[in-house]
């Protein structure tokens, strides 16, 4: 990003649910430590050509110890030869509050971000900021927006929404990845105006596509809800307007805001508890009898454990012509309190079956001792009791007074109707007439999902006026059920985004304690919209493309 073109800011966001865990973990083996170590090597590469180049560096890869990943980054400025100024950003750090808790920390926004940039900063670490405050921060800082300029900050956050998660705004974890050369994706950046409008980009010569299905992609992405609430602004996904401006270029406009609430959310992890599993290979014959056998030698060992799950993935094909495709994978999850109810005793002893069980007995891995795993919670906190606070480059302490919160949320008129250029869907027109066919419903729509704790959302879009309309209609709540079984009596909210041609689910509970827990076979929902896309349904022959001529 440093050598490819211009930049003001290069930002880094190096912070998630799970990251939290493994960060606490890492505190109790050394106070020290609690920050992203990676951040300082990549640094180390970087420092010199930014301060030359004018580039300031935003980052959350502070975690749990910003104060001393900033003294980290200037003892590697003093030793690198660097004159840079380091600030840094606390008070997020909350756990000593919150009983039993391995970390807790609440999502500040950007307005901290703001006064280190403000105070002449070069390099300004944070611990847990909201992901879309590492852009919309700085660009507060660049335009001196005042904080209750809600349609810019809101738009600065659409914009930081779509960059958080580098190239998956350019063609990385993209439904239509094949229409591009995603070998190697160039990472996204946004070219803000003061009115809070962005065009989405990418450095000329790097890999990967900006288009207007990268981007809608990417604001789909864990989001619930038509308004996306953050400490700053609460943002309208259902004004968002995007725009194709040519190559590579995709302009975000009409954003509106609303004043953000009157608290924060607070992540909470802790260890849940200790877990372990054995994957069994069943090859060729007798499948279901063969997974049987073994849940029945089991039963016993298996008494007194808190939780046990049976997945069985049916891998194997019939009269496969090697081995592997003839197996199926058998796969047992326990999870306790105790270590020792699921430790090395348990799983030795399941594999000590391997000459008395089914026939080709045999495992993925050896016995393995049992593993800690985390809880993800959220709760609110008023935005008050929250010390936000900015430690300047020179050491002074300023305090970040929370923005002013909304008492009602107005409402906005209706999208405007459909526009021929950019993703504008507006309201739906009717479906197509015609025939249909039996086809997955990613023959016509894209899909993007992700976790939120405990909860997952998939969103869905379509790339067509008439297949929007027909997605509006067809892909109801009902409907998103039965084509994804695993969320039967499980809650789930459809929002409808027009602007993007969209639909956004949200499905509560289906990851039960969030991607540290290890609940399901994909803990972090990261694929729950593509099992959606390759589902069949009923499509109008006039929706699917035409079928390639055969040479």
């Amino acid at each position: 990003m440093l050598t490819g073109g211009p930049l003001d800011v290069l930002t880094g966001d190096y912070l998630a649910e799970l990251t939290m865990l493994i960060l606490g973990r890492d505190r109790l083996k050394n106070p020290d430590l609690g920050y992203a170590k990676t951040f300082l090597r990549q640094l180390e590469e970087g420092l010199g050509l930014a301060h030359e180049r004018g580039v300031r560096i935003v980052a959350n890869a502070g975690g749990l110890n910003p104060a001393g990943l900033a003294d980290a980054v200037r003892t590697l400025a003093a030793k690198t030869g660097v004159p840079v100024r380091v600030a840094h950003v606390e008070g997020d750090d909350l756990t000593a509050q919150v009983e039993g808790a391995l970390t807790a920390n609440a999502y500040l926004g950007g307005a901290g971000i703001t006064a280190c940039l403000r105070a002449g900063a070069d390099v300004v670490v944070t611990g847990r900021v909201t992901d879309a405050a590492l852009v919309s921060g700085p660009a507060a800082w660049w335009f001196d927006w005042a904080p209750d300029g809600h349609d810019r900050l809101a738009g600065a956050v659409a914009a930081g929404h779509v960059l958080e998660c580098g190239t998956q705004a350019t063609g990385g974890n993209y439904s239509f990845f094949a229409r591009h050369d995603v070998r190697r994706a160039g990472f996204p950046l946004a070219e803000i105006a003061e009115d809070g409008s962005a065009v989405i980009t990418k450095h000329p010569g790097t890999g990967g596509a900006v288009t207007a299905g990268t981007v809608t992609a990417q604001l789909l992405y864990e989001t619930q809800g038509v308004r996306y609430v953050g400490p700053d602004v609460t943002t309208r996904l259902d004004t968002v307007r995007l725009t194709d401006e040519g190559a590579d270029r995709v302009r975000i406009s009409g954003v509106r805001g609303e004043a953000p609430p009157s608290t924060l959310k607070v992540g909470v992890t802790r260890i849940g508890g200790w877990r372990n599993e054995i994957v069994f290979v069943l090859t060729g014959l007798d499948i279901e009898a063969k997974a049987n056998l073994v849940r029945i030698q089991l039963t016993d060992l298996l008494d007194g454990v808190a939780d046990a799950t049976w997945t069985l993935a049916r891998t194997d094909h019939e009269d496969a012509d090697t081995q592997e495709t003839a197996s199926a994978l058998l796969r047992l999850v326990v999870r306790d309190p105790s270590p020792d109810r699921v430790g090395r005793a348990l799983t030795s002893a399941a594999i000590e079956l391997a000459l008395g069980s089914y026939p080709g007995f045999h495992v993925t891995a050896p016995p393995g001792p049992a593993q800690p795993y985390g809880v993800f919670t959220a709760n609110p906190i008023p935005s008050q009791e929250v010390p936000h606070t900015a430690v300047l480059p020179d050491g002074t302490r300023l305090p970040i007074p929370p923005a002013a919160p909304t008492s009602a949320a107005p409402e906005f008129p209706a999208p405007p109707a459909f526009e021929v250029r950019g993703s504008g869907g507006g309201a739906p027109g009717g479906p197509p007439a015609g025939p249909t066919v039996r086809a997955p419903l990613g023959a016509v729509a894209g899909a993007r999902s992700g976790d939120k704790g405990g909860d997952a959302n998939v969103g869905v879009w379509a790339e067509t006026g008439p297949a929007w309309a027909w997605l509006h209609r067809t892909l109801t709540v009902d409907a998103f059920r039965a084509l994804l079984p695993e969320t039967d009596g499980l809650p789930v909210t459809r929002y409808e985004l027009p602007n993007l041609r969209a639909l956004n689910f949200t499905v509560t509970g289906i990851l039960g304690d969030g991607v540290a827990s290890g609940h399901r076979f994909d803990p972090q929902a990261k694929a729950l919209g593509e099992w959606l896309r390759a589902r069949h349904l009923d499509i109008p022959v006039a929706l699917l493309p035409a079928p390639e001529a055969t040479p």
